[in-house]
């Protein structure tokens, strides 16, 4: 019997964090720059705080519109409330919540702390994986 595959066997551990009072425009500047599309939100101690996403950004830009400025920290537009999981979580489950919810990532918590970023990617390359499907002999 193959072992059930975990979110830890394809989970990215380095991940590129922002701290909630770093300068929104200088943080839209590192995503731009490392084309990236959104950054996890930690404090000094690693834990996980909020994500800004590429959907905060165009809200900042929106707003902007309005105000003909762009000022304020990242902690004033990240995404407080987050759906998360665990390393040791079933990545067929983590899937089928790919599947049903309109995320692109789930940051990886154990004990508060971000360890990881799960992405739609992640689970195609474990797709790819033959321990997620039997071989099919040379085909």
């Amino acid at each position: 019997m193959v072992e059930p595959r975990r979110v830890r066997d394809y989970m990215t551990t380095e991940v590129r964090t922002v701290t909630p009072d770093m300068e929104i425009m200088r943080a839209v500047g590192l995503l731009v720059e490392e084309d990236l599309s959104g950054f996890p939100v930690v404090n000094d101690a690693g834990q996980l705080l909020g994500m800004l996403t590429e959907r905060d950004i165009i809200r900042v830009g929106t707003q902007a519109g309005y105000f003909d400025e762009i000022v304020g920290s990242v902690g004033d537009f990240m995404t407080r409330s987050l759906e998360t999981v665990h390393p040791d979580d079933s990545l067929m489950d983590v899937a089928e919540r790919f599947v049903e919810s309109s995320h692109r990532r789930f940051p990886v918590v154990d004990g508060g702390v971000l360890v990881g970023l799960l992405c739609r990617r992640d689970v195609l390359r474990a797709l790819t994986d033959s321990a997620w499907f039997p071989s099919r002999g040379g085909e």
